[in-house]
């Protein structure tokens, strides 16, 4: 069981839907990723897996920081040149993947290649996150969103290491 009610998690979750993110949005995203490999998965189980994901302390540290930024360049209220690098999602500022890598580790190595995939095509809510509206900056949500999935896909993964394996014998 996952334990939801925690103070940091709350906050947690409450900066991600006024950042526009619910946790149905990163769940169709882990559905996205694993739909192909679980056999009879479910948006519940995605939504589970999401859940857990948000439990952990370091995810909750990654999520707050890297928001914490992209409201503060929305404002206007870093130094330069990282005001202007955060603005722009310059891409070769890289502090963003690094934050959502500290994520994607949570559970074993192919949440790298989970998020690697996400990253590139960026289906569902990541669409809207990297559309670079005026006045709106997700430098840093875009990538800590996909991690969150891709991190939740890897728990699923994991979740019955047998029965994934049976699938290959």
């Amino acid at each position: 069981m996952v334990k939801k009610d925690t103070p940091l998690r709350e906050q947690t979750v409450a900066l991600l839907n006024n950042r526009g993110v619910t946790i149905d949005d990163i769940s169709e995203l882990v559905y996205f990723l694993q739909k192909d490999y679980v056999v009879g998965i479910t948006t519940n189980q995605c939504k589970e897996n999401v859940d857990a994901v948000l439990s952990k302390r370091e995810v909750q540290n990654a999520i707050i920081t890297g928001i914490q930024l992209d409201i503060m360049t929305e404002k206007n209220e870093l130094f330069e040149p990282l005001q202007s690098m955060l603005d722009k999602d310059e891409s070769l500022y890289g502090v963003d993947e690094t934050l959502a890598l500290s994520i994607v580790n949570v559970y074993g190595s192919i949440g790298f290649t989970n998020y690697g995939y996400i990253d590139k095509i960026k289906p569902g809510i990541l669409t809207k996150l990297n559309a670079h509206k005026q006045g709106e900056v997700h430098t840093f949500l875009d990538d800590l969103v996909g991690a969150i999935a891709a991190a939740a896909a890897s728990r699923m993964a994991h979740k019955d290491p047998i029965d994934q394996d049976d699938r290959f014998r």
